[in-house]
């Protein structure tokens, strides 16, 4: 049912965010403070000179650092945030600072190429004679692939082809080192992206080396005798002379290529293992080239069943056993990634919790090309879940302060708490280009695919206020959305289309609203086209009968009271979470500072609830001042500060839960003598060793999203203990 490019980085111009709403608030955070927040970092760090091809006081620091210094990744954030920085500048306001800025990296971008097409900074640099000897630890595909989407954005907004002849030049140099010829590395990207990258450059330009590249890069991954009779990864290691006893750090096991999804070929792989990012980038890759065979149908060989299989397969291994209630994944620090089943501890201090946000990105890019393989509320679900609750938590409402990890508990040791930016800077510039980008994931739309004229289509994924636009045969087609979503149910709906158009809407019911919804008005029971039906994958259809007599309408989704959430019993864990509409809650000290009184259940350990308990709601506002302050001097090349550029901040309305709690009484556990055999025995008449406090306690809740943005010790929790 859709084009070939259909993706929400190349259609999320024809949707405008109108009206108050979250996710327009968190759009004009960007553009308002985040994308000039995010330069002056780029600036005072190197990374923005970085391709001016001159040295950088960071390469002598993390020259010797093993395998990959830090500055490899440079490339991808600049290139991140020029992508990111279109976007914005698309759909406004106009920022002459970040134009400005756009214009002088490409330009920079453009002279860093070198004459046989290669672009890479650190291996310009830094280490020229290194390039391609370690294609599994050092990045030069992945920022390749970022340098591709943002000439990609940067061809969008400014419709010139400045950047893109340097990447396909780029690709061209690439597909005459790497592919299936003897001569050839048999190699495919460490860190996956340059994949998806590819088949976004050939959706756009026709590249046939992009789309050459890509399929080599999905279909040799893994290969067990893809160099020589080796594993590439082990071929390039022994060519290096790496040591086999030596690894690291992010590798768990030695010899093992399941950190990178390499262990096995996409084909066989059974779960859904290794560095959570690399993880999600790829299988959007994999589900990206499905999209594009399923829009040639003379595609040889695609192996669709095969793949989507396997798609599938590895998204109900991760949603099911290896998610949180939050839309985060990753339970390990050390790579960054999955766990076994089951494994998902709330914090550092139980063992693990990671959750990058990168990695939620890509949980919503995944989910995004699948709702086009298979149109399933499951996947729009989760792109909700991860946008609302674990991605949105990236960056304080500040629009200068972001996390990187989003444990559900915190602890001494990792309170919850925000920072201006990262030694591996990847989330802040990679959340402003999803949220720039943000309109695109709404919904799809188009012509309805081998259907006869005048058939058109909308799937409605995410809601707010917005509208989108676009043609088709030539005459506009637009809808209309309106709602105060998340805190409300209720979507305004208004489509404007041509007589000649038959248009069929289909809208997501979340799984949450359990099939519980309204609309109006009713169909004519008297004509059975304008039947409404709810299908088994979860989306209201409207058909064209329906929408021709009643192009306004309205749904109501129920679900917005607050609910208990328990994880699966095999995560071992005993607990509740509070959740409403899309949003987990979280306890925090700044509400709650008893938590905070010496003696007291610090970080919320210990306080239970029970799921019988009322939960009360009442509606909040607070106002956070802007966290960047400056401007670019461009004569003096420095930041000058500024108390009065952005204004007092924008206030934000949320609605705050409340419940009575326990805490549990910890008194025979500190009466035991220390050094005694561990346990404690459980009086069967008093409840020793599990009684709670006499006094009750009352919890203050607010949205995940929300947290540390108002101060505090930095003491949060998602999940209390159930009593």
């Amino acid at each position: 049912m859709s084009s070939s490019d259909d993706h929400p980085q190349s259609r999320f111009a024809e949707t405008r965010f109108h009206g108050a709403s979250v996710l327009r608030a968190r759009r004009r955070t960007f553009a308002r403070t985040g994308a000039r927040a995010q330069l002056r970092q780029l600036r005072e760090t190197g990374r923005y000179d970085a391709f001016r091809l001159r040295w950088q006081p960071a390469y002598d620091v993390d020259r010797d650092r093993w395998p990959c210094p830090r500055p490899v990744f440079w490339d991808s954030d600049v290139a991140k945030w020029l992508e990111g920085a279109c976007y914005l500048l698309a759909a406004g306001p106009y920022d002459p600072e970040v134009d400005a800025a756009v214009r002088e990296l490409a330009a920079m971008i453009r002279s860093a190429q070198q004459e046989d097409g290669y672009l890479n900074v650190y291996f310009t640099v830094v280490a020229p004679e290194r390039r391609w000897t370690d294609i599994r630890d050092m990045h030069e595909l992945y920022n390749a692939g970022h340098l591709i989407e943002a000439a990609l954005a940067h061809s969008k907004y400014y419709k010139v082809d400045f950047l893109v002849e340097v990447v396909e030049k780029y690709v061209r140099y690439i597909r005459s080192v790497i592919g299936p010829e003897e001569d050839r590395l048999h190699a495919y990207p460490g860190h996956p992206e340059m994949e998806l990258a590819l088949l976004r450059l050939h959706a756009a330009t026709g590249s046939a080396d992009a789309l050459e590249l890509a399929r080599y890069f999905v279909e040799e991954r893994g290969n067990p005798a893809g160099q020589d009779g080796e594993h590439f990864y082990d071929w390039e290691a022994r060519r290096r002379g790496d040591s086999p006893w030596k690894r690291p750090d992010a590798y768990p096991v030695s010899g093992e290529h399941w950190y990178n999804q390499s262990h096995a070929p996409i084909l066989e792989q059974c779960s859904v293992q290794g560095h959570a990012v690399r993880a999600m980038y790829l299988l959007t890759g994999v589900a990206d080239l499905l999209c594009l065979e399923d829009n040639n149908k003379a595609a040889a060989d695609s192996k669709k069943d095969a793949y989507f299989e396997a798609l599938t397969r590895l998204w109900n291994n991760m949603v099911d056993r290896k998610m949180y209630l939050t839309g985060g994944i990753g339970a390990m620090e050390q790579w960054e990634g999955f766990g076994i089943d089951y494994f998902l501890p709330q914090g550092s201090d139980e063992g693990g919790c990671y959750n990058e946000t990168c990695a939620s990105i890509g949980v919503m890019m995944l989910a995004e090309r699948l709702l086009h393989l298979d149109l399933d509320a499951r996947y729009g679900d989760i792109m909700e879940l991860c946008l609302y609750n674990n991605v949105m938590t990236g960056m304080g409402l500040d629009g200068a302060s972001f996390t990187y990890v989003n444990q559900l508990a915190s602890s001494e040791a990792q309170p919850s708490r925000r920072e201006r930016w990262f030694e591996v800077s990847c989330c802040p510039p990679n959340l402003m280009r999803l949220f720039g980008s943000l309109g695109g994931y709404l919904w799809d739309y188009g012509a309805v695919a081998a259907g006869p004229r005048g058939e058109v289509f909308v799937n409605v994924h995410l809601y707010t206020t917005a509208v989108v636009t676009f043609e088709v045969e030539g005459q506009s087609v637009s809808l209309e959305q309106r709602s105060n979503w998340p805190w409300e149910g209720t979507v305004s709906f208004n489509l404007k289309a041509p007589s000649s158009m038959n248009t069929t809407i289909r809208l997501r019911i979340p799984g949450w609203a359990r099939g519980k919804f309204t609309f109006s008005p009713a169909p004519d029971p008297t004509a059975a086209a304008e039947g409404a039906t709810l299908g088994a994958n979860g989306y209201l259809v409207l058909p064209p009968a329906y929408t021709t007599a009643h192009p306004s309408f309205t749904l109501q989704i129920h679900g917005f009271e607050p609910r208990h959430l328990a994880p699966h019993p095999r995560t071992g864990q005993r607990t509740l979470a509070l959740a409403r509409g899309p949003l987990i809650y979280c306890a925090e000290d700044a509400d709650n500072p008893w938590v905070l009184a010496p003696g007291g259940p610090a970080h919320f350990r210990g306080v239970a609830i029970s799921p019988t308990s009322p939960v009360q709601e009442a509606r909040r506002t607070l106002r956070v001042r802007p966290g960047f302050r400056a401007r670019w001097d461009e004569e003096a090349r420095a930041y000058r500060e500024d108390e009065d550029v952005e204004g007092e901040g924008e206030e934000e309305s949320y609605v705050e839960l409340r419940s009575e709690a326990w805490v549990r009484d910890m008194t025979a556990w500190e009466g035991k003598r220390a050094g005694a055999a561990p346990g404690l025995a459980v009086d069967e008449e008093e409840g020793e060793g599990e009684g709670w406090e006499d006094c009750k306690r009352e919890v203050i809740f607010i949205p995940y999203y929300l947290r540390a943005n108002r101060g505090g010790e930095g003491h949060m929790r998602v999940g209390l203990l159930r009593k």
